[in-house]
């Protein structure tokens, strides 16, 4: 008997994305697919402008693309408006940006605890699923610390703690490393690749570094918008 299909989380289906600036029209996504299950880390590659970024903004509802269709879970986006797409990613979807986007003027703890603030959940339940999160990340230690008081090794990892506490089941991380030096780059990786394996979180990882790439099942070498090239790491699927 075969075994069942494993229905991908995240499925992209001739997705493309054009801007438009003046009279030009700039490429962004050229008519990708693709399909990755759940549980799988993989790694977006290419040089600056080839589309990395905007796959990963598209996925994650931050630009909407010109034609094809993103399905998520098995649910299509096409019709997703802007309160849609809020609820999404309260719920299931976590971003880890190069530029950590802490709020200054909150404290680790806080900023982690803001995404579940935001969706209402109880404030005790907050309490020890931010504790719980810190913990993961080795930030527990600085919860009542301020992010101008952290080293950037630190900032990303209290951001990669506030792209995971609502539990999501995908975790896009676009250029998590990029503002790091080696070693706390290399720490980063480690930690996403934990909670792909750990944790059974999807992470899809855009990246100039080569380094960083080879932690993923797969990667995806990308350009002029086009996924080009797929070299597996590992038996799982993407």
């Amino acid at each position: 008997m075969l075994p069942p299909l494993i229905a991908p989380i995240v499925k992209l289906t001739e997705v493309s994305k054009l801007y438009e600036r003046g009279d030009d029209r700039i490429c962004g996504l050229d008519r990708v697919t693709l399909e990755v299950t759940a549980g799988a880390f993989c790694a977006f590659v290419g040089p600056s402008g080839c589309g990395k970024s905007t796959l990963l903004n598209l996925i994650a509802g931050l630009d909407l693309p010109t034609s094809g269709d993103i399905q998520l879970n098995g649910q299509s986006t096409a019709h997703y408006n802007a309160d849609d797409w809020t609820r999404v990613r309260r719920q299931c979807i976590g971003i880890v940006f190069q530029a950590f986007h802490l709020v200054p003027g909150l404290t680790v703890e806080e900023n982690v605890a803001f995404p579940l603030l935001l969706r209402g959940d109880e404030r005790r339940r907050v309490a020890e699923r931010v504790s719980e999160v810190l913990a993961l990340v080795r930030m527990n230690h600085r919860a009542r610390h301020r992010p101008s008081e952290l080293s950037g090794g630190e900032q990303q990892r209290v951001a990669v703690a506030r792209a995971i506490v609502h539990q999501p089941r995908i975790v896009l991380a676009d250029e998590p490393t990029g503002n790091l030096d080696s070693q706390h780059g290399g720490e980063i990786i480690s930690l996403l690749r934990t909670l792909a394996r750990d944790f059974h979180l999807t992470v899809l990882l855009v990246t100039h570094s080569a380094a960083a790439a080879e932690a993923a099942d797969y990667i995806w070498a990308m350009k002029d918008g086009r996924l080009l090239t797929r070299t597996e790491r590992s038996a799982a699927s993407c």
